[in-house]
């Protein structure tokens, strides 16, 4: 396989370790990503599947008959709990599955997870797919929310765990990009299957088993990511895979600390989670989760989710509102791939700082928009709708290229060996739950809020500024298993939460002492 030979350089001290980018490493990435595509296909299909009317008559035919009314209000036609339901139940799944995940991860491996992922997924599509009823339908989302669940605790570890540190950002980002092509692809189905009429929302929600079945399919070409097999006692198959990956002989030194990352793991890790407890796990633990509500409280999913339905308030027809949401999932595409080739170049900070002001811009100016032309029951004037339209767009390209990617990037670097799984988990379901809340809740505040949603949304995004400027350390370049030393340690805030006797001593030759003795 052809490679692209580099050297690990974290810069600020440390170990650097030799390593080439290789077709293996890319390959695996790629196909591992096909998780972030499974999630994505789903965000994207919910919101355009809940506007369509042939969808609507048979589940929830309250909702068909209001957004039909001439005198409705724009901001409450699609109020209804049972509707937000459909497309929440997936996320409250997710948390117990993801609970699930973070053991069945430690315990069987990165790869099994991700292959559990998949068929959770497939079965969920074929029961969505075939739905009589409104509990065959909820019956599906929960299997898919299993399938999210797993595939969101597993993939961005193995991204991480396999890639070079000079590449881990870039090569992580691959699963964001996933997600955002899945949004996109299922806004484009979505845009042709509604001239379907009956059975279009079938297909629709069917297609959710072609990620799946290519990321089942995939799943057994990918390699078990080293540190995995090193933790699970395997050690001559992870320095042989570790060989494999990194496309060079000499990986003593990276095997090293692997290992001695992992029986460090073993010596405190009586309970995972309750290591999580330590004062010193209270830096990676606040703002892995942090950094997963504030993802959410951008109001990004209010958008994915609810596009053609937010672009219908607005005025835009059917056909106008899912071509509208098929630009918008265009624009996530292009500004993911912007994040793909700055990430490690710029590093992650200054990608979110700016983002920041770039989001707020956008939704502060859509607020005023509709706080002004958009009554409850007039229609708004098609500029202004064209011009919120634009400022949609870029709102998602900022989200797309920062907390959307670095939302899964940043928590799955920061957590030692011993607090991995345990930590993402918690990272993951704060993900979920922020999603479920939000989807659950978008329709009735916007009904009630109207167009103070967007100034809600705005706030949040100014705290996550602060947050982002005062409390969160670079993680450019620097190896997974040298986090705390290197990032939290130096940290002006976190430094404190370090004991002397909590730091871990340096690996030196313990793995060949151990090797040796045996």
């Amino acid at each position: 396989m052809p490679t692209v030979a580099a050297l690990e350089s974290g810069g600020g001290g440390g170990q650097d370790f030799p390593a080439k980018l290789t077709g293996q490493v890319l390959i695996c990435s790629i196909i591992a990503a096909f998780g972030g595509l499974m999630f994505g296909y789903d965000i994207g299909i919910s919101g355009g599947v809940t506007s369509m009317d042939s969808f609507l008559m048979k589940f929830f035919h309250e909702v068909y008959e209001r957004k039909h009314e001439v005198k409705e209000n724009n901001y409450c036609k699609y109020d209804n709990e049972y509707l937000q339901l459909f497309t929440s139940s997936l996320y409250l799944a997710a948390i117990v599955a993801s609970f699930a995940a973070s053991l069945f991860c430690k315990r069987f491996g990165r790869k099994p997870t991700i292959q559990a992922a998949s068929i959770f997924f497939l079965l969920g599509a074929i029961l969505d797919a075939a739905a009589l009823n409104i509990y065959m339908l909820i019956a599906g989302r929960l299997f898919l929310g299993a399938g999210v669940g797993f595939g969101n605790q597993a993939v961005p570890l193995f991204i991480s765990e396999i890639a070079p540190a000079r590449y881990r950002g870039g090569l992580n980002i691959c699963f964001q990009l996933l997600i955002t092509v899945g949004i996109l692809v299922a806004n484009v189905i979505n845009y042709g299957t509604s001239q379907l009429q009956e059975y279009g929302w079938r297909i629709s929600l069917g297609g959710a088993a072609v990620p799946a079945i290519i990321l089942l399919v995939g799943s057994f070409i990918i390699v078990e990511t080293p540190t995995s097999l090193i933790e699970r006692g395997k050690l001559e198959a992870g320095l042989k895979t570790l060989r494999r990956i990194r496309g060079v002989h000499d990986v003593d030194r990276e095997f090293e600390e692997i290992l001695h990352a992992t029986e460090l793991a073993k010596k405190v890790e009586t309970n995972s989670f309750r290591n999580l407890m330590k004062r010193s796990s209270r830096p990676q633990l606040i703002c892995g989760t942090i950094l997963q509500v504030f993802q959410q409280f951008t109001g990004i999913n209010v958008i994915m989710f609810y596009a053609p339905v937010l672009f219908q308030t607005m005025g835009f027809g059917s056909s106008a509102s899912l071509l509208s949401a098929v630009v918008t999932g265009l624009v996530n595409v292009i500004s993911t791939l912007v994040a793909i080739f700055t990430v490690d170049r710029f590093g992650r900070r200054v990608l979110l700082l700016e983002s920041v002001f770039q989001m707020l811009i956008a939704q502060s100016v859509m607020g005023g928009i509709l706080m002004k032309f958009l009554q409850s029951t007039n229609e708004m004037p098609q500029i202004y709708a064209k011009i919120v339209a634009l400022l949609v767009c870029v709102f998602v390209a900022g989200f797309a290229w920062s907390w959307g990617p670095l939302g899964w990037l940043i928590p799955s670097e920061i957590f030692p060996l011993e607090t991995r799984n345990a930590g993402f988990f918690f990272a993951v379901s704060m993900n979920m739950l922020c999603t479920f809340l939000i989807a659950q809740a978008f329709l009735s505040m916007l009904c009630r809020m109207r167009s103070g949603i967007f100034f809600f949304f705005s706030a949040w995004i100014v705290l996550m500024g602060l947050f982002a400027g005062f409390f969160l350390p670079e993680t450019k370049g620097i190896p997974i298993d040298e986090m705390n030393e290197r990032a939290w340690k130096k940290h002006w805030f976190w430094k404190r939460y370090f004991d002397e006797e909590e730091s871990p001593a340096p690996a030196h030759l313990e793995w060949k002492d151990t090797m040796t003795r045996n």
